[in-house]
């Protein structure tokens, strides 16, 4: 999803779930820093990289194609972006390696989904904000997995985007280009992606980069023919999905700040959404080039539509997004006081959503992620950086 949805949309659902502005402000600004906390980010500030929610594209073109930098590359992006649907999904006539890629395979509605916002309750507002962003981003981002794979993420070049037309809509067929200095155009079904690469594990691989940013449109509808389908045609919904995205994000923060008791998949809010839902439309299905990319070369690409419905439901000004924003805070910090700091609370949210899907995908018998080891049982063995979160854990139990 793009900077408007994962910034301001998710300021509006956090107050239409009953946060206070300024705990808005917070929740949206963790969701929009998944985006930008790279390990370049977190060195700059000399936090623990391996907090990394994201990674720069200068990053990734220098990852290798070892088994560690793959499960790196992996933990990343399947934590954060591309929520695995099914981690026991079965095939018919598929072998293990290719079943371990298939089950990757992003979805919304899925146990792991329900673990990421149980995972955040009673967490703090940062956790809240990274459960938003990866919930939202298990619509957007459905159909393709974050793990670099041809057999899995590959697409073929019947891809139609299906435009507005009279009652209904009319297929066009979509031209890829190669080439990113040149920008999307919507009028005549250009976009960017990657260049087809042969190679199994090629970064081009990764996600849904070989259909652009088109999953990330939030007005966008089109077919094509997925590879781990078989290359049997596949319909993507995009506004259908992001208001989905966006009544399940009100209805688990209204579960996050205690208003309801439980939370369970398969279930969106309609009760605060709805009076709102003609409006709502009519923004995610505004034609705009918006999605991705370093926020402050957006500039005025961001719609402004989000932040006005915000500012109009709560009355109040919403601050502009900017990265910087709380680093002057965690830099002046003593050492046992950085934990404290607001990027401190986020970074703590990230290793823990980054340890909570990578146990259940090695749990799952898949090592596309690395190992994990319950702490629990045996103890600490792992990373020193996660040392933090397993005495945070292990303070909130003795509290309890």
């Amino acid at each position: 999803m793009n900077l408007d949805f994962h910034y301001y949309a998710t300021y509006c659902a956090a107050y239409l779930a009953g946060w206070p502005h300024e705990e808005s402000c917070a929740i949206s600004y963790s969701a929009a820093l998944v985006d930008y906390c790279t390990k370049a980010f977190l060195h700059g500030i000399g936090a623990p990289v391996e907090a990394a929610t994201t990674q720069q594209q200068v990053e990734m073109l220098d990852a290798g194609s070892d088994l560690l930098s793959l499960q790196d590359i992996t933990r990343i992006w399947a934590s954060f972006h591309f929520l695995p649907g099914d981690l026991h999904a079965e095939k018919a006539h598929s072998g293990r390696r290719y079943l371990q890629k298939y089950r990757l395979v992003c979805g919304p509605d899925g146990e792991l989904a329900a673990a990421t916002v149980e995972l955040a309750k009673g967490r703090g507002l940062q956790a809240a904000g990274v459960a938003m962003h990866v919930l939202a981003d298990t619509w957007s981002h459905r159909y393709f997995a974050g793990t670099p794979s041809l057999v899995i993420n590959n697409i073929t070049d019947y891809f139609y985007e299906l435009v507005p037309e009279g009652e209904g809509f009319a297929p066009r067929k979509v031209v890829f280009t190669h080439n990113p200095a040149l920008q999307d155009d919507p009028d005549r079904s250009r976009y960017n992606a990657c260049v087809y690469q042969a190679y199994e594990n090629s970064i081009m691989n990764l996600g849904h980069g070989r259909a652009g940013h088109l999953p990330d449109y939030s007005w966008i509808r089109y077919k094509y023919l997925p590879a781990w389908g078989e290359y049997r045609e596949i319909l993507k919904d995009n506004p259908s999905d992001y208001m989905h995205a966006f009544r399940q994000m009100v209805y688990a923060l209204r579960y996050l700040r205690g208003e309801l008791e439980s939370f369970e998949t398969g279930r969106y809010d309609t009760e605060r959404v709805d009076p709102l839902a003609g409006e709502i439309t009519e923004i995610i299905e505004k034609r705009r080039l918006d999605a991705g990319g370093d926020w402050k070369a957006l500039g005025e690409k961001l719609s402004g539509d989000w932040k006005a419905l915000g500012e109009k439901l709560s009355g109040e000004e919403i601050p502009d997004y900017t990265p910087e924003k709380y680093q002057k805070e965690y830099l002046a910090a003593a050492a046992e006081e950085k934990d404290g700091t607001f990027l401190g609370g986020f970074i703590l949210a990230a290793l823990a959503q980054k340890s909570m899907v990578t146990g259940h995908i090695f749990r799952s018998s898949n090592l596309l992620a690395g190992f994990s080891v319950d702490f629990r049982e045996k103890g600490f063995r792992g990373i020193r950086a996660y040392r933090r979160l397993v005495e945070m854990l292990k303070q909130q139990e003795d509290k309890s």
